[in-house]
């Protein structure tokens, strides 16, 4: 896609010292230590294993306040135990919610992926912006590009660095600003994508600990994630125009173009629009008029218990799936059905580690609700929380921050949420608050860290990209670099939270601040 002369260099800019840049040292020299997410969910379901047996030894319980039920733990070292948990080992994962749902939008995803589409987009979208506007569209993909899962990661950085380069600009603000934009916006978009059901799936599940009977909306945090985005837009072009260039300064280097797209990429392109547009319009038939099927048979609604809500998923499968499929042909990436097959088949197998880590966080969520661990910590955690008094605004920042600070160390969004959602949904569901709540703090600590964790594999990716127009740059100038992205995001994301939290707004389809009351 790009040509890039390894012999480019640039002034090297002086490494940060200080109290800070060592509390970075420490956590790539610790969390460089720690096992594979994988590891880690069979460590955690050994443990959960051991603690039932302890915990049932001792006699733990809890009472349920909405049921007044006392919940006593249940001892998985037990016989029975064991009975239980190979034989429900298979179903543990078959019913697991995030797979299926991850695994039919991956169908479309990692076609448009494989079949080129994102890429070309990508280059189209850049390429055709005006000068003034190339940082906000390099910051617009990025975030949006976040629906299309890591692929943004690899394939805007390179590109943006090329198209500043050309403006004069030291190609270095290039790859901060995309991979800032990729990284430290995660959580933002315009549109309800892959991480938004997989999110939800394990949100789900944890609220089910509480409420057997909840489902959950993927697309429950979508009216804040929309305004994230736009305002996210706005926060990350000043943070690139105030601190990111001045502090990178010019580049001397050669200047490198980027290609430009070959006629078939853009004829793939431009079936690519008319087939989502034919698609657009088939959806809005299907929901517009009053007695469109997507709607709600009995009250008419779009929104609650609709079939449009019901059928998110494969409207999104689709989405991406059409598309790929008409760039390909145009583009002759996709000349007959067999090279249809073998990219969809390619693109599915990118999917393995995923399903294996889905298997053991099925084992170890399914151990921790049949311990009934679950809801006794989180009645015990959220007594003690109503006892000290932590509610409302404090306990929203504070949720922040732990999420933020624990994704310096575990940067796998699904693997953190795996862990958290089990305890943090029913706690705070206890407390009043809705599960859409609990997961959009989440999904904002997650998001706010992201640029500087050392732990996200795609940081390594960028450090190389970064020594081909510099070779002596250092990870603490790319983290200094980045930094201020997450200053400025975590600063300007909470006072939007809290702004949306006092105006008690709903946070998108069936999600809201607080349970609804009967």
């Amino acid at each position: 896609m790009t040509s890039v002369e390894t012999n480019m260099q640039t002034p090297q800019t002086p490494q940060p010292r200080g109290v800070f840049n060592r509390f970075l040292n420490w956590i790539e020299k610790y969390g460089n230590k720690l096992p594979e997410p994988l590891t880690l969910f069979v460590i955690f379901a050994v443990l959960i294993i051991i603690a039932s047996g302890i915990a049932s030894a001792f006699g733990v319980s809890a009472v349920n306040p909405s049921t007044n039920e006392t919940i006593e733990a249940v001892n998985l070292l037990s016989s029975d135990g064991l009975v239980q948990i190979l034989t429900g080992m298979v179903t543990n994962f078959t019913s697991f919610p995030p797979l299926g749902l991850v695994l039919v939008v991956m169908v479309g995803v990692g076609l448009a992926e494989a079949s080129g589409l994102i890429q070309a987009l990508m280059r189209r979208a850049l390429s055709s912006a005006p000068p003034k506007f190339i940082i906000p569209s390099i910051i617009f993909i990025g975030m949006l590009g976040n629906m299309a899962g890591d692929a943004a990661f690899v394939v805007l950085p390179p590109i943006a660095a090329m198209l500043l380069m050309g403006i004069g600009l030291n190609p270095l603000t290039g790859l901060v600003v995309a991979y800032a934009s990729v990284a430290g916006g995660f959580a933002a978009n315009l549109i309800i994508n892959m991480l938004d059901v997989l999110v939800a799936g394990f949100t789900e599940a944890g609220a089910q600990i509480i409420d057997p009977e909840y489902s959950a909306n993927p697309g429950m945090n979508w009216y804040f994630l929309i305004v994230s985005f736009l305002f996210l837009v706005i926060v990350s072009t000043f943070v690139t125009n105030k601190i990111t260039i001045p502090r990178l300064g010019k580049y001397e280097g050669e200047v490198e173009q980027m290609e430009e797209l070959t006629s078939d990429e853009k004829r793939g392109l431009k079936w690519a629009g008319w087939s989502t547009l034919v698609y657009v319009v088939i959806l809005l038939v299907l929901t517009i008029p009053s007695n469109a099927i997507l709607r709600n048979p009995e009250t008419g609604s779009l929104i609650s218990n609709s079939p449009l809500m019901n059928s998110l998923i494969p409207i999104i499968m689709f989405l991406f799936l059409i598309p790929a499929v008409f760039y390909g042909l145009g583009a002759k990436t996709i000349q007959s059905d067999k090279d249809l097959a073998k990219l969809l088949g390619d693109s599915m197998g990118q999917m393995g580690s995923y399903i294996i880590l889905a298997f053991v966080a099925a084992q170890m969520i399914a151990y921790f609700s049949w311990s009934n661990l679950g809801p006794i910590i989180a009645i015990k955690g959220a007594e003690f929380l109503k006892s000290i008094g932590l509610t409302g605004i404090g306990l929203l920042i504070g949720f922040v921050i732990v999420s933020a600070f624990i994704n310096l160390f575990l940067a796998s969004s699904s693997a953190k949420w795996a862990i958290l959602s089990p305890v943090f949904v029913p706690m705070l569901m206890l407390l009043g608050y809705d599960p859409a709540f609990t997961q959009m703090a989440y999904r904002i600590g997650d998001s706010i860290t992201n640029p500087i964790t050392p732990m996200l594999p795609y940081f390594a990716i960028l450090l190389s990209f970064a020594k081909m127009y510099d070779p002596k740059i250092g990870m603490g100038t790319l983290m200094s670099a980045l930094l201020p992205y997450t200053i400025f995001f975590f600063i300007s994301w909470i006072i939007l939270f809290v702004i949306w939290f006092l105006l008690g707004w709903p946070l998108g389809p069936d999600g809201f601040i607080y349970l609804p009351t009967s």
